[in-house]
């Protein structure tokens, strides 16, 4: 399949057979072993920096540590202290940057930032994702201490990484999120992890979130 204009490309290499939809080039590969991953980066992404106390944290409804979805359907992440990221559909650039904008408007020191093409992003999914993310990043994923919805930035594969716990229909599921020139290395290290759980590529399907 083909498509006329420019085509936007993630910095993973997408595993054959590769297809331009929407704009982007990405994978098409059915994967269906019980472990899973998969290249997420035409996801749309969006920084937003504020006070870490105030009223973009009141209006964003998301804490340090958490993730959450909205009633539209994107997913807001409190990635850091002050700092949210937030991911929608692909090629939502635009709305998602005015609709964050719109209910973080009225708030004091607000930031907003497209990021979408300099960073990566990766969803690892199945039973055995815990494990995987064990061999390579010292935090407890236990349900207990890291249940669905949980969000941290660590070391994985001494790489800083935010891990977004985000179960995906009953399922474990993982997105990693770091910067865009390290998206190849990460995606490789977790492959490589994997391994001994009969890890398989998936591709990208749309939206994707």
């Amino acid at each position: 399949m083909s498509e006329e204009g420019p085509v936007a490309r993630s910095p993973i290499t997408p595993a054959p057979p590769v297809v331009v939809e929407q704009g982007w080039e990405v994978s098409a590969r059915h994967g269906t072993a019980p472990l899973r991953i998969s290249d997420a980066s035409p996801l749309t992404k969006v920084l937003v920096r504020a006070p870490e106390t105030g009223q973009a944290r009141e209006a964003l409804g998301v804490p340090f540590g958490r993730a959450a979805r909205t009633l539209d359907g994107m997913l807001v992440v409190g990635s850091g202290p002050g700092e949210w990221l937030v991911l929608a559909a692909p090629n939502q650039q635009a709305e998602t940057v005015a609709r964050v904008g719109q209910v973080a408007g009225d708030a004091e020191f607000v930031s907003v930032f497209d990021i979408t093409h300099g960073r990566a992003l990766v969803r690892l999914t199945g039973a055995a994702a815990a494990g995987v993310l064990s061999k390579l990043c010292a935090i407890d994923l236990s349900d207990t201490l890291t249940p669905d919805g949980a969000a941290f930035r660590s070391s994985v594969a001494k790489l800083v990484t935010d891990v977004i716990r985000d179960d995906q229909a009953g399922a474990r599921s993982y997105l990693l999120h770091c910067e865009r020139s390290s998206g190849q290395y990460l995606f490789d290290a977790l492959l490589d992890a994997g391994e001994e759980f009969g890890i398989d590529v998936a591709g990208f399907t749309f939206p994707g979130i």
